[in-house]
């Protein structure tokens, strides 16, 4: 069988020509980084950014990465750890290489998988994403791994979970935990983000943070090398699922409908078809899966 390294030898001209029209907001890949900026009032956004910073303090990547374990801890709080050591470092090494395929790859990724039959995945900040193994069990390829792996290290690269929670108030100037003289003063803050973590992987991210995750995963899976249909395939598997069932609840309360998530993303299938080759990853998938099924 061919190695996942030669498999991954994306033809650069080709991948970058992907990627810049996706940054240049070309044709159908307008606004799928964000909002067009043509139009902005730049005098009032820079307003806008100097108030935000004003009041929630600037948030450093030292203390993304302090609030990120509160967050995680929030998680592992609820769900332990699959007891499964090689699974676990499976699990990591997949993670670690999609991640190095962005431009916070020196983030202290960490990656994973939780003891639960419900079908979900979470992130949070500073480099923290979590898989469950009922969602894992439902999976056929690495390149399925990898592709949800990647949907969720986009919230992290674009700090949607701290953006919210700081939108909520839950944090006010939490944020700056390193301008805290006295232990109490950070024993409080730290309650407030944990407060503020907890409602929000109860309720979920604003729709639009999940589309953009599935838009840029899309490209992060094709950049590392693996098949970019991997997340759809995942969808197209929840889609086909008892929406009834106990162990989807909570990801169908929190996400957009697998149905709504694919009928976005049908329209920039034509710019990853050049890509369909790329690789799966099934055999090695499968022996992991075995393991953890055992």
């Amino acid at each position: 069988m061919i190695s996942l390294l030669k498999r991954i030898a994306i033809p650069f001209i080709t991948l970058l020509v992907l990627v810049s029209a996706i940054s240049a907001n070309a044709g159908p890949f307008k606004n799928l980084f964000g909002n067009d900026s043509g139009g902005f009032d730049l005098g009032k956004l820079a307003k806008t950014i100097k108030t935000a910073k004003e009041a929630f303090g600037e948030v450093t990547e030292e203390d993304e990465i302090k609030v990120g374990e509160e967050a995680a801890a929030v998680l592992l709080g609820a769900v332990p750890l699959v007891n499964n050591d090689p699974v676990q470092k499976y699990l990591n090494r997949v993670g670690q290489w999609v991640a190095l395929n962005t431009e916070r790859g020196h983030l202290p990724w960490k990656f994973g998988l939780l003891e639960s039959d419900d079908i979900n995945a979470f992130a949070a900040p500073g480099g923290y994403v979590f898989v469950t193994k009922g969602l894992m069990m439902q999976m056929k390829s690495e390149a399925e791994l990898a592709s949800t792996v990647a949907h969720e290290v986009v919230h992290v690269l674009e700090k949607h979970h701290l953006d919210a929670v700081r939108k909520g108030a839950k944090m006010e100037l939490a944020i700056s935990m390193m301008g805290s003289n006295s232990n109490e003063e950070k024993r409080e803050k730290l309650q407030r983000i944990s407060s503020g973590f907890k409602e929000l992987y109860s309720r979920g991210l604003d729709k639009a943070d999940e589309y953009q995750a599935d838009r840029m995963g899309l490209v992060i899976a094709t950049r590392a090398g693996y098949d970019p249909y991997g997340l759809p395939a995942v969808l197209q598997t929840l889609e086909g699922m008892n929406p009834q069932s106990q162990s989807l609840a909570l990801m169908f309360k929190t996400h957009p409908t697998p149905t709504q998530r694919l009928g976005l993303l049908a329209q920039y299938y034509h710019y990853i078809e050049p890509f369909a080759e790329q690789a799966q990853v099934t055999k090695r998938f499968e022996k992991y899966l075995a393991m953890l099924k055992r």
